[in-house]
This record gives C-alpha cells, sequence and structure tokens, in this order.
C-alpha cells in the first residue's frame, strides 16, 4: 500500500527513488511487490531501451481507482480511532 501511495504522490518513480522513499525495504523484496502490483494491473512499467537500463514506475488507471477506496478506508480509520 505504501507503494501506492508514493506512486499517488510523486506520479512517475523510478525504482530507486522508491527505496530512498521507503527506506528499510531490501531490493528484493520492493521487486516482488512491483511484479505483484504490475501482475494486478494496479501499476505501470515503463522500460527505456538504453544503458544504463531505466525503468519508470506509476499508477495504472485501475490503480487510481483504487486510491479512491484506499483514501476513504483511511479517513474512516481516523474516525473511528479509539482516544
Amino acid at each position: 500500500m505504501v507503494i501506492l501511495y508514493c506512486l499517488m504522490e510523486f506520479k512517475v518513480v523510478r525504482f530507486n527513488e522508491l527505496k530512498r522513499y521507503l527506506k528499510t525495504v531490501t531490493d528484493k523484496t520492493l521487486s516482488n511487490n512491483l511484479k505483484e502490483l504490475e501482475a494486478d494491473n494496479l501499476i505501470i512499467r515503463k522500460e527505456y531501451p538504453q544503458i544504463p537500463p531505466k525503468v519508470e514506475y506509476s499508477l495504472s488507471d485501475r490503480g487510481k481507482s483504487l486510491m479512491v477506496v484506499l483514501d476513504q478506508l483511511c479517513v474512516w480509520g481516523e474516525n473511528n480511532r479509539e482516544p
């Protein structure tokens, strides 16, 4: 979910940028999560044919529609948390 929020905030992000934003995540964990999100059509992976390789990630339309739901879930949580 944190990856989706990063992509919502920053629009287009490269792998190392995501890693810096998330701080404690390993390369393997981030890579696996990105692959799962891409397989679920929640993010778009754009690879540029150059050396060194350049890959950018962004939210798909499906991912953007999920963010509306997640935002409402966060609002609900804030409104219903115990004092």
